[in-house]
Formats: structure tokens, sequence, C-alpha cells
């Protein structure tokens, strides 16, 4: 599997419930933390709910 490389550069403030949970899933505990996981569906789905939130960069 491809890993990516995703960093939160937007605050969470504001945003929905659920965007705020997702980003809790994906592992972001603060602004600016880079996160590495690996390319699954599931994962890339989670993503593109946030998209306006993180950055995404391919390892």
């Amino acid at each position: 599997m491809a890993k990516l490389k995703i960093k939160q550069i937007r605050s969470k403030i504001g945003s929905t419930v659920r965007q705020k949970r997702t980003l809790q899933a994906l592992g972001f505990k603060k602004l600016n933390s880079v996160v590495e996981v690996e390319a699954t569906p599931q994962i890339l789905g989670m993503i593109n709910k946030v998209k306006h939130l993180i950055s995404i960069e391919d390892i």
C-alpha cells in the first residue's frame, strides 16, 4: 500500500461535529501536526471529507 503524509493546516473550529471526529479518527491532535497513513479506500474517503482542512503529499 502507498503511504500518504497529511498535515492539518486549518483549524477545526467552526467545523461540523462529523468533521471534527473525522480529524480525530485520522490521528490529528493539534494544528500543524503531521500524520502518515496508508492509502486505503476508507482513509481516502475520510481525507476527501476534510480536504479543505488538510494538505496531502505522497511519500
